[in-house]
């Protein structure tokens, strides 16, 4: 469908649409999503300084604990899903995970208005937080992308590489949103000194939590209204009231996992949680308490181990062979979209950490502040959504549109691209060198795009070809790919070296820090606790055996990722066309 085709509806329009060649309820489902995402990203731009500077956590234990935090709410998914396909259907799910995550969001501003009183308890609270949220959102984020693909008839399903796009939109109006008013009113430093006020991240948090009030109660008030399939019927409400028109014809209307392949999944799970524990941390036992080890040790390998069984456990249920190929094309897609999301949410973590210590943020006089960014992110998915939308629409009339996972290799191999180019920018900077922030808005505009080549374009695939019995699972199916990328984008994350900040501040403790690092001098009892206390580094970090000494090697590390990536995936795109079995 070409959206300039919405200024002027045909007469065939939707009887309770006029006004849109798109059904009301998209416009619902948008807004909400908006400011469930407001909620999400605007706490996402502040959560690592938070912990840093007002919590005294370690830069590389806020990374994993980051990293770990987004994983996990895009593992929950899975659990959100499965309870609106069985119990309680998709529009009580939305309402349960948005008054979850406003609640988590208070709690944030709670910890974030204690931590000077009682950094202890603080901490916790901060916890608590981030497990009401990883909740709420397990509950939210499956159901609401859903819903998209339940409005548009049968014959229709073509447009929902338009629709996704437009929502899309939607999420990243409200990112924008939240990254520029959550930093604006809780990452403030003195004018004068340059000094942050570690007092002021409450109010970001609280911004945060009113903004998913606001659309939890929009939805609540609209849903019954406009979130109706094309007859008028409402979408999303229990299962138990679902009739065949709301399948596919001759499609079962209920899962069923038989006890041998539930055993067989529980087995399989216990296997690889273990299995990926070692290859981790390189144990099976328990012993290690360190904070980051135990997240690695303990949350990745869950959420490894539970994508890959759980995958065991849907295909288990698959009824015949056009069913089956094309659940494995959904999780092959999802294989190679975790490398796209381990570079991408750097965003939150090493990216935010350079911002912070080693840009020259300066735009026009105005020092941006280095949470905000993550902004230039959202306002190029606002700018860029509807051409891409277009573009696609176009290109689909001319018969010419790329089948959907080679869109997903483009969007890699756009990834790949604006890091070897920040790479080159960094590498001549040495340790007091800043770099220009124009080169973080290059970094974020190709990431954008790369962005929108492939996000949009997966919740489109899976809306395509999930079954409808268990579409909810298959997005969080999906969605498990998001959160093994981003707990690969908490272990990536921590292997930022040294930047600027590090070498200066060892500089007033009297040590040369790239001595330290290069291993020519013993640091002495109180030099140890020193850097101890002011977080600094006691060596290069490594990866996969190699050391890396500066942000060149470091960034190069996400090219050779998502660039081998890239390739293969579009090799493969032809046998996964194929296995789609007419799926546009």
């Amino acid at each position: 469908m070409d959206n300039i085709e919405a200024l002027s509806p045909k007469p065939d329009e939707f009887v309770e649409n006029k006004n849109s060649r798109h059904p009301k309820g998209l416009w619902v489902l948008f807004g909400t999503e908006m400011w469930e995402r407001f909620n999400f990203y605007g706490m996402r731009a502040l959560l690592t300084l938070f912990m840093v500077n007002s919590l005294l956590i370690k830069e590389a234990d806020a990374a994993i604990i980051y990293g770990g935090f987004l994983a996990l709410c895009y593992l929950t998914p899975l659990l959100g899903g499965f309870i609106a396909d069985k119990y309680i259907g998709n529009r009580n799910a939305i309402l349960i995970g948005g008054s979850l995550m406003a609640i988590g969001q208070f709690l944030l501003f709670i910890s974030a208005s204690t931590f000077s009183a009682d950094l202890g308890s603080s901490k916790m609270i901060m916890w608590l937080a981030l497990f009401v949220i990883i909740f709420g959102n397990g509950f939210f984020k499956p159901n609401i992308s859903s819903m998209v693909g339940s409005l548009y008839p049968k014959q229709e399903k073509s447009k929902l590489d338009s629709a996704f796009t437009i929502f899309y939109m939607g999420i990243n109006i409200g990112a924008f949103l939240g990254q520029f008013i959550c930093p604006y009113v809780g990452d403030v430093k003195d004018a004068a000194t340059g000094v942050r006020d570690i007092f002021a991240f409450k109010w970001g948090f609280l911004a945060a939590s009113i903004a998913m009030v606001i659309g939890t109660v929009t939805f609540f008030i609209l849903k019954n209204k406009y979130v109706v399939n094309p007859e008028g019927r409402p979408i999303g409400g229990l299962p138990k009231n679902n009739t065949s028109e709301d399948f596919e014809e001759g499609e079962t209307q209920t899962a069923k996992f038989s006890g041998l392949s539930l055993g067989i999944t529980g087995v399989l799970f216990v296997i690889l949680f273990f299995a990926f524990r070692y290859l981790l941390v390189g144990e099976l036992g328990f012993k290690a308490v360190e904070m980051g080890q135990m997240i690695k040790g303990i949350i990745y390998p869950f959420i490894y181990a539970a994508g890959i069984s759980l995958a065991f456990l849907i295909m288990s249920s698959a009824e015949n062979k056009i069913e089956r190929q094309r659940i494995w094309v959904i999780y092959i897609v999802s294989f190679f979209i975790i490398f796209f999301w381990a570079a991408f949410e750097q965003a939150g973590s090493s990216l935010t950490f350079i911002a912070d210590n080693q840009t020259d943020r300066s735009i026009f006089g105005w020092n941006m502040p280095p949470s905000m960014v993550q902004i230039f992110n959202g306002i190029f998915v606002v700018l860029l959504a509807v051409p891409f939308s277009l573009t696609w629409d176009k290109l689909r009339a001319k018969g010419r549109e790329p089948v959907s996972p080679f869109k997903q290799a483009m969007g890699l191999a756009l990834i790949a691209l604006s890091y070897f180019i920040i790479a080159h920018n960094v590498k001549d900077l040495g340790n007091s060198g800043l770099l220009a922030i124009k080169w973080l808005m290059l970094l974020y505009f190709i990431q954008t795009c790369g962005e929108l080549c492939l996000s949009p374009i997966g919740l489109s695939l899976v809306g395509k070809l999930a079954p409808k019995r268990f579409a909810s699972l298959l997005y969080g199916v999906f969605f498990i790919s998001n959160a093994a990328g981003y707990a690969l984008a908490g272990s990536l994350g921590a292997l930022i070296p040294a930047t600027g900040d590090k070498f200066t501040k060892a500089k007033e403790i009297g040590v040369n820090l790239q001595d330290v690092l290069d291993k020519k001098v013993t640091l002495t009892t109180e030099q140890a606790a020193a850097f101890e206390k002011a977080q600094l580094p006691l060596h290069n970090p490594t990866f996969a055996g190699f050391e890396i000494h500066n942000l060149f090697e470091f960034f190069m590390v996400f090219v050779v990722l998502c660039g081998i990536a890239a390739v293969i995936l579009a090799f493969l795109s032809p046998i996964l066309k194929k296995m789609m079995h007419g799926v546009k």
